[in-house]
């Protein structure tokens, strides 16, 4: 069914590996519209609890676009593509409402570093890098990442960051919140697993509701946001995990989450 990733479901966990390591897991129309159809897969399906992205090999995450099959198809307009193949992906991340966690193996550039700040936690092997590297050939970041990039490390480094197109080692991504944790590689498996063990028995439609919230938190009001919590939560009160959760709180045990 799939040609360009690997799509494992393995009980709560749908793990979703872009597999075309020869060109570095780079971005062709054929492996975005996959991306973008396991992930509404995996968000439709109630026993999937947490999502993980992650690319083939230990050398790229992604490194952007495929410039040569783009040209190689005739691509005509950039623009179009961005809103039939990129952004639909995009989107699908931010609107999933499962946690969606980017093993980042290894270096994400372009685009590729767009789809990694797009999920929700990023965990990054030592060795890798980012790079928003669109200026060298005469063009603006997109895939979100203007819009992700000043809400995480604010105006003038987003500015500096884009303009440049320079490397960004992960020590210095860690210190500017674009990764959330730097593991080395061997060590990498680990400690997704770990993050993964604690959100596959988490209130998952809790969680959702947060991150559906936080998506809306920069373009509203706080009127507005008290609103949307004062509705979200009204849903969440009537919820299997709700009930538990405080039935565990009375007990004194740790509630036992069904993602209900």
């Amino acid at each position: 069914m799939y040609e360009n990733i690997i799509f494992d479901i393995s009980g709560p966990i749908a793990t979703i590996t872009l597999n075309r390591p020869q060109v570095y897991n780079a971005l062709s129309t054929a492996l975005i519209r996959e991306i973008t159809q396991a992930i509404e897969v995996a968000a439709n399906e109630d026993a999937i609890r947490v999502i993980i992205l992650t690319g083939s090999g230990d050398k790229a995450f992604c490194s952007g676009a495929d410039l040569k099959a783009g040209m190689d198809a005739g691509l005509t307009s950039l623009g179009e593509s961005l809103r039939e193949n990129y952004n639909p992906m995009i989107l699908a991340i931010r609107n999933a409402e499962k946690p969606v966690i980017c093993r980042m193996n290894g270096v994400a550039a372009g685009a590729g570093m767009s789809l990694a700040l797009s999920c929700d936690i990023i965990i990054a092997n030592k060795e890798a890098y980012m790079s928003e590297l669109f200026v060298g050939i005469g063009l603006m970041p997109d895939a979100g990442s203007m819009f992700f990039l000043p809400r995480i490390v604010g105006l003038q480094k987003a500015f500096e960051l884009c303009s440049t197109g320079r490397k960004i080692y992960m020590d210095e991504a860690l210190n500017l919140g674009l990764v959330s944790k730097i593991i080395p590689y061997e060590e990498l498996d680990q400690a997704v697993a770990e993050l993964v063990s604690y959100y596959k028995t988490a209130p998952t439609k809790a969680i959702g509701k947060m991150k559906k919230v936080l998506n809306q938190s920069f373009n509203s009001s706080i009127d507005k946001i008290l609103e949307h919590e004062a509705n979200n939560q009204d849903i969440l009160g009537k919820t299997h995990d709700f009930a538990e959760g405080v039935m565990a709180f009375l007990q004194k045990r740790k509630p036992a989450f069904r993602g209900k």
